[in-house]
């Protein structure tokens, strides 16, 4: 395929963005080559400033549950804008839109609307601090939350060590009140709870890991870590800003049967549009200002169009809830097609799934945390990528990122896929 277009763009944008990108996993540094720059996009395909057609499995990372401009979602962003695109007082939308998460996800019962995940998060965590009383929280090697400063960190020099921050600009004043444990190992919980008792304000993670692939939990990690925190008296915090809405219309909590204190939610919540959300139940929630002191603000948070656009696709999820079930069946058959692909090319492959999440790891051993992920092959990684992407199949340009399978996507598409991995690797 050419990228000419693609190309100049690249090298204007970094003129005077930095590294040409809005978030770094898009510069492609990851992969090498040029990013591509999207023209248009609708179902399961975007075009990019080339013409080239590519089968679309990031869909946004995560959002695009039905596909590229949803028609539902198109009309109620085009009927808000009308009306107008934001006021900054409030809506009648925020609270119908807050009545439908109610009513789909488990254990929640108040609704604080924001405008990205990291924010979701920061403030989730702030909230469980002013709850608790208690400063520390503990964060899982290899889930990523946003970039606020407690979640920048890496591990320190033992298993119960304060951690270390991992970017300039997080102090650490900061990072040591972040513990870090390791995804699907309750000892390491454990550890750090024994050696910090009576410190710990919350537990923070995904449910369903993404950011490292896709990384579901081990039988038994999620119900120990459900059962330490009760018994602590701490909060347990799902970073559902990946799988509310995706894994099951309440989310990983309704998917997996796990109640966590508070969930944190994004993507899917605003059917592609820029929105973030935290929910818990009164309790908690009334601490929050300005019914309580923990404080929180935002100039455009439940923006109207944001707020039509979430409100339009959690519909949808309610009219159609064998849209999961689809979305389950379609990436059940493009991971045996992939398995039986590059299992056949004498490369190392290890494939995880979780409903419509799902990733492809060039290792030997079982990829259940992050250093298992951390040991894929990357140069494996760069050929498969490259590979896919010269024939029409876009994928996360990183190893460590979950593909997001939309309902638009047919068995077709998923052939394409499967065809052009076995070509890929020869």
């Amino acid at each position: 395929m050419r990228y000419e277009r693609s190309s100049a763009l690249f090298r204007a944008a970094y003129n005077v963005l930095p590294g040409g990108v809005n978030s770094p996993v898009r510069a492609f540094q990851a992969v090498g080559g040029t990013p591509v720059f999207v023209k248009e996009a609708k179902g399961a395909y975007f075009i990019d400033e080339d013409g080239n057609r590519f089968v679309d499995f990031i869909a946004s990372w995560g959002p695009l549950l039905f596909g590229h401009a949803f028609e539902p979602v198109l009309e109620a962003v085009i009927e808000r804008t009308r009306k107008g695109t934001s006021f900054g007082m409030p809506t009648a939308l925020e609270t119908e839109l807050a009545e439908k998460v109610i009513s789909m996800v488990p254990n929640v019962e108040k609704v604080r609307f924001v405008n990205s995940g990291t924010e979701a998060c920061m403030s989730a965590v702030r909230l469980a601090r002013g709850y608790t009383g208690r400063d520390k929280i503990i964060k899982f090697a290899g889930c990523y939350h946003g970039h606020a400063d407690a979640f920048l960190i890496q591990a320190g020099s033992g298993a119960v060590t304060f951690g270390s921050p991992n970017s300039p600009g997080v102090t650490p004043g900061t990072a040591k009140d972040t513990l870090l444990a390791t995804y699907n190992d309750l000892e390491s919980v454990e550890t750090l709870v024994s050696a910090n008792t009576g410190e710990i304000a919350a537990f923070i993670l995904e449910p369903v890991a993404g950011n490292m692939g896709c990384i579901p939990p081990e039988k038994g990690f999620l119900e120990g870590l459900r059962e330490l925190c009760t018994r602590k008296g701490i909060v347990l915090i799902f970073d559902e800003v990946m799988t509310g809405f995706r894994l099951a219309p309440g989310g990983a909590q309704e998917a997996l049967g796990i109640r966590a204190d508070i969930a944190t939610f994004g993507k899917v919540l605003g059917g592609g549009l820029p929105v973030g959300a935290f929910a818990a139940s009164r309790e908690i929630m009334r601490h929050l200002a300005p019914e309580g002191p923990v404080y929180q603000a935002g100039t455009l948070s439940g923006n109207p169009l944001a707020m039509g656009a979430g409100l339009a696709m959690l519909t949808a999820i309610e009219k159609d809830p064998e849209v999961f079930t689809r979305l389950e069946q379609k990436t059940a058959y493009l991971h045996k097609g992939l398995e039986k692909a590059l299992d056949s090319k004498d490369v190392p492959v290890q494939i995880n799934r979780f409903g419509s999440m799902i990733s492809v790891h060039f290792t030997d051993a079982k990829v259940r945390d992050f250093e298992s992920a951390a040991k894929g092959n990357n140069d494996y990684f760069k050929t498969y990528f490259h590979g896919m992407l010269d024939r029409g199949v876009y994928l996360p340009p990183s190893a460590f990122e979950s593909y997001f399978l939309n309902d638009a996507l047919s068995y077709e598409d998923l052939d394409l896929a499967i065809e052009a991995a076995s070509q890929s690797m020869g």
